[in-house]
């Protein structure tokens, strides 16, 4: 594939908040530690103090590796050589972790669900080239503890909805994928028999037929099509990375510090004009076990598992998480301190939206003395086929003009291409002159009547604003074979006039060039750039 890129701004798709962090803009510097570039990661290098456990992180990780499923004995140890290997320097303190992490999306989700793990592992080689004195391990975090099903029970390949229709509770990593067969069938189905289609139907279907828990099924699928580049995958719905978490998850269940530090955060933003993505709780913790996980309330003097019969004095609740932590699931805004507690981590990669909300979260990590990972923004990209850049190229077009909503391009198009001049801009500004003389003399015959004539300006702009419309309306009926041609291949680039990373599944691009797509992607992404990525086949 060919490579060009496109700034975040000139794309229309990025929150204001980006582009302000990406260009270092000083009001948002107090929100976030170091600067997403190599300077800002070595000065973070010498300053890192690393709270993890290395000992337990590797055991744990270890024996998620190891044998899992019902056909343990055909699936042991299904690591690669290199994660294997990062696996070992995880326990070397000269080793860091670069972080990202998703829902557990069946069949790997929209397209972004890859963009992010392949900029992390872009960026940890990149890292490794600049620090060769130490190590780099890409870390997916997988979010086997959140329990929104509805988000990660469908996705779209090839124009398809494929739906697993089940009725699902607690935590969706511990869910079995059993019931997925009416939906991975169907994906299969869509895939085909050409390319590269057996080789992906026969990684879903191990995923999702030889383990009995989603998060082991994602682990597989990733692993497939991810392991070869060392990286490593974890699920931190555990014992043990909870025991590390204890003494913080009373300590703000108690003291409800984070609600206080991140309130008073997001006033702060939003006098900026920042967006809040997420707002905290008094008590930002759920209760979980088989089946369940609800929010923890305090209520009448004891804490309460809503929409349970569970009750906890403090005393209780104390010994309820000395003994079992792991039934304390951290919300969104806990749970990137639970991560950085548990790795050695010095970055983390998200898109826009989560960007944002880490910015939130600056101040609760201060609070509790844990280092505030760079944050990085996850590459984005556009993938054009072969045949589809022929399209745009006989149209014409340059990839940015891709990026104007439909009607707009169809417009762009049409005064690009008409014999006739279709915009009244020249004729209106002669208009202006006019009506700055009539106002003129308007205004010596009776001041009064100055705004009158204005007025009968701003009245005459709209209408003028409205025959030029028409004009353009009418030169549309003119080429609508053309527009047609136009509109078919942004909808195909653009579903519903939104990214394509944001619908549409990797499936059918893996079917049609098979790892390559995944080594084309980890080659071609330039995670310190903050460019929009226009992938081209060539």
């Amino acid at each position: 594939m060919d490579a060009s890129c496109i700034s975040y701004k000139d794309t229309g798709f990025f929150s204001n908040t980006i582009a302000d962090y990406i260009d270092n803009k000083p009001e948002l510097q107090p929100f976030y530690g170091y600067r997403p570039d190599m300077a800002g990661f070595a000065e973070f290098l010498k300053n890192k103090k690393v709270v993890a456990d290395r000992e337990v992180l590797v055991r744990v990780l270890t024996k998620q590796y190891e044998c899992l499923g019902k056909e343990a004995d055909k699936l042991c140890s299904y690591s690669t050589e290199l994660t294997a290997q990062n696996l070992e320097l995880l326990k070397q303190d000269n080793t860091y972790t670069i972080t990202t992490g998703h829902q557990l999306n069946i069949f790997a989700g929209p397209l972004y669900f890859l963009y992010k793990i392949a900029t992390a592992i872009k960026l940890a080689q990149q890292l490794k080239a600049a620090h060769p004195g130490k190590n780099f391990v890409p870390v997916y975090w997988m979010a086997s503890e959140d329990h929104d099903f509805a988000e990660i029970n469908y996705t779209n390949i090839g124009g398809k909805k494929v739906h697993w229709w089940y009725e699902a509770s607690g935590a969706t990593g511990r869910i079995d994928p059993v019931s997925m067969r009416q939906a991975l069938n169907q994906y299969k189905g869509v895939l085909g028999m050409e390319g590269h289609a057996a080789d992906l139907a026969e990684i879903v279907e191990t995923a999702y037929t030889k383990f009995d828990k989603l998060a082991d099924a994602t682990r597989y699928l990733v692993n497939s099509l991810f392991g070869q580049y060392g990286l490593v995958i974890i699920d931190a719905d555990d014992h043990e990375f909870k025991k590390e978490f204890a003494p913080i998850i009373e300590q703000d269940i108690i003291g409800q510090y984070s609600f206080k530090n991140i309130t008073e955060t997001n006033h702060k933003l939003h006098e900026l004009g920042v967006h809040i993505q997420v707002n905290p709780r008094e008590i930002n913790f759920f209760y979980l076990k088989e089946h369940l996980r609800e929010r923890i309330v305090f209520e009448n003097d004891s804490y309460h598992v809503l929409n349970t019969e569970i009750r906890f004095t403090e005393a209780e609740l104390k010994q309820e998480i000395a003994e079992y932590p792991e039934r304390f699931s951290p919300n969104v805004v806990m749970r990137p301190l639970y991560q950085e507690c548990i790795l050695p981590n010095i970055a983390y990669i998200g898109g826009g939206a989560e960007v944002v909300y880490w910015l939130e979260l600056k101040s609760n990590f201060d609070h509790y003395q844990i280092d505030f990972p760079i944050l990085i923004l996850r590459n984005s990209a556009l993938v054009i086929k072969k045949e589809q850049a022929a399209k745009v190229e006989r149209m014409d077009l340059k990839a940015i003009d891709l990026f104007k909503q439909s009607d707009a391009l169809q417009t762009y198009w049409i005064k690009k291409h008409s014999e006739h001049n279709l915009s009244i801009a020249e004729e209106w500004r002669e208009m202006e002159s006019l009506f700055e003389k009539i106002k003129l003399r308007a205004y010596k015959i009776d001041p009064t009547l100055s705004p009158s004539a204005t007025a009968v300006q701003v009245r005459l702009k709209k209408a003028m604003d409205n025959l030029e419309k028409k004009l353009v309306k009418a030169e549309k009926r003119n080429y609508s074979v053309r527009l047609e041609q136009l509109i078919t291949v942004k909808a195909e680039l653009f579903p519903k006039d939104s990214l394509q990373e944001r619908t549409e599944n990797f499936g059918l691009m893996y079917v049609k060039w098979g790892q390559v797509f995944i080594d084309e992607l980890i080659r071609l992404f330039e995670p310190l750039d903050f460019k929009f990525t226009v992938l081209t086949e060539k």
